[in-house]
């Protein structure tokens, strides 16, 4: 999951803690997982893009929680910038 996002990206983890770069994204998905748990697959919206830049955006299928944004180059693996999931 870290290899999605660029090597600087930051994330934010809630509560206002944030986790800056690949190894500190993995390992914050990795004590989520760790406590079992799990991630429902959501509706992808059509993203916004400026130039190399996009913004994308999805909302969980019962409605239910913010939607999940996401910062990132608009082409290319490892894109992402910016991330706030929105985590149950």
């Amino acid at each position: 999951m870290a290899s999605l996002y660029q090597p600087d990206a930051v994330l934010d983890c809630g509560g206002g803690r944030l986790a800056r770069g690949r190894e500190a994204i993995r390992q914050f998905y990795a004590g989520l997982i760790a406590k079992g748990v799990v991630f429902e697959i959501a509706e992808q919206r059509a993203p916004i893009v400026n130039g190399d830049l996009a913004l994308t955006s999805t909302r969980l299928p019962n409605g239910g929680g913010l939607p999940r944004s996401r910062v990132g180059r608009a082409m290319g693996r490892g894109s992402g910038a910016i991330d706030q999931p929105a985590i149950a």
